[in-house]
């Protein structure tokens, strides 16, 4: 859904604000609502190549089809451009979450063995981390590329038939290379009740907490450092300094640290707890004296990225342990529905940092473009949004961590996933 931004609709599009807003907020209401039936729907798919696969061959095709036709500039009437950029919206954002849902779901159901789903994780976190910042550094050279070197007039369209050739490719090779042994099939009723029969599980709520957690403190490093170094620390000239620490911070993250700290602690949840424990003692002394030198600044937010970054690749471990802990309660597959609740978490959690950064900044005073003159409201706000959020995200994880119930059972799944390996 980053793809299309506010920008290029009003000042590209010529969109106005009012239509541009409309479609974002129905793309948007639209997208909370298709996870959950997405997930429901992969889990009730039946074919002769399983449940989640086959969605593997085809999804990457319809996003690669929305996603460069998202860039597309047709030449319609006011309202057929509204309707044409509305409806290519809300197809890139079902298209993600078609093969979102699967992808999450097919690691459960292809293996049973806690060590090889981590070895995965990790390395798919790796790999995302690589090329999100791949992507974020040298998107303007790549443009460039297609459009100066290569004549095309929009560069941003063979950009995305060259990526999504690589999604495709990748997609299929999964589809060759998974298979999906650990299935357990549940009762037929209704898709309300798919899902109610997950969320009566009061205990998998402290996962729920921490998908949506994760997503804001994860969400609040990336989008309030620019106002951080911008107001807070008034040097603008900082900025691209400043987030690529954040950015060599979360890939050291996800490439060293998190497979090292996996190796030591065993499982996700002790990771994560870890990782939080470092990671609010060091954003407690930003918060306290980041703003006061810069060298202390940069190499703690560095240590503090290494450690806090991992979290969005460990929560991707708990939706194996809520798929496990679901099998062993009502003897029922449900990583589909499981795979949309945790997606649909994830959103709220980053709606609620889009919305609650410009909602504080808005009550705290907050002036635009006001470099050291911004009131000492807005300056605290700021520093709070930087450091103090993370950290109180971070103490509620940890009591969630506390009450997750796959400590509580470990030992009656271990045995149940000893007998399904057995069978399979």
């Amino acid at each position: 859904m980053g793809i299309l931004r506010t920008a290029i609709l009003t000042d590209e599009l010529m969109i106005s604000a009012g239509a541009a807003s409309l479609i974002m907020l129905i793309a948007t209401v639209w997208d909370a609502i298709n996870d959950p039936l997405m997930g429901v729907i992969a889990d009730r798919t039946h074919t002769r190549f399983g449940r989640y696969r086959p969605y593997f061959l085809f999804s990457p095709v319809l996003l690669t089809l929305f996603a460069t036709l998202m860039w597309a500039k047709p030449n319609f009437s006011p309202n057929g451009l509204f309707a044409w950029v509305l409806i290519m919206y809300i197809g890139y954002g079902m298209t993600v979450t078609m093969y979102t849902m699967p992808r999450y779901s097919i690691l459960p159901a292809h293996v049973k063995s806690q060590e090889a789903r981590n070895r995965v994780v990790m390395f798919s976190t790796a790999i995302v981390s690589i090329v999100y910042s791949i992507g974020s550094t040298f998107k303007v050279q790549m443009v460039a590329f297609f459009t100066d070197t290569l004549g095309f007039e929009n560069g941003y369209i063979p950009l995305m038939l060259v990526c999504g050739i690589l999604a495709c490719v990748c997609f299929w090779g999964l589809f060759a290379t998974s298979k999906e042994r650990y299935i357990v099939e549940s009762k037929k009723r209704p898709a309300f009740q798919e899902i109610g029969s997950v969320l009566k599980h009061f205990e998998l709520y402290p996962f729920i907490a921490v998908w949506f957690l994760a997503s804001i403190s994860y969400g609040m490093m990336f989008s309030t450092s620019v106002y951080y170094i911008m107001y807070y620390i008034a040097r603008p000239d900082l900025i691209s300094l400043y987030m690529g620490t954040v950015s060599v911070g979360t890939m050291v993250s996800m490439i060293v640290l998190m497979p090292l700290c996996l190796k030591i602690f065993k499982t996700g949840q002790k990771v994560l707890a870890f990782s939080q424990i470092v990671s609010i003692i060091l954003y407690v002394i930003l918060f306290i004296f980041g703003g006061k030198n810069l060298m202390v600044l940069y190499v703690l937010t560095f240590i503090a990225t290494s450690f806090s970054g991992m979290q969005n690749g460990l929560v991707d471990i708990f939706v194996n342990d809520a798929v496990d802990f679901i099998q062993f309660k009502d003897g029922a597959s449900a990583n589909g529905v499981i795979s949309s609740i945790k997606g649909f978490s994830q959103k709220c959690g980053n709606t609620v940092t889009k919305a609650g950064i410009l909602f504080a900044l808005g009550i705290a005073g907050y002036v635009a473009n006001a470099v050291g003159n911004q009131p000492e409201s807005a300056m605290f706000m700021i520093n709070f949004l930087r450091f103090g959020i993370p950290v109180v995200a971070a103490a509620i994880m940890l009591v969630c961590i506390r009450f997750n119930p796959i400590e509580k059972y470990a030992d009656e799944i271990a045995e149940m996933k000893r007998n399904m390996e057995t069978k399979a």
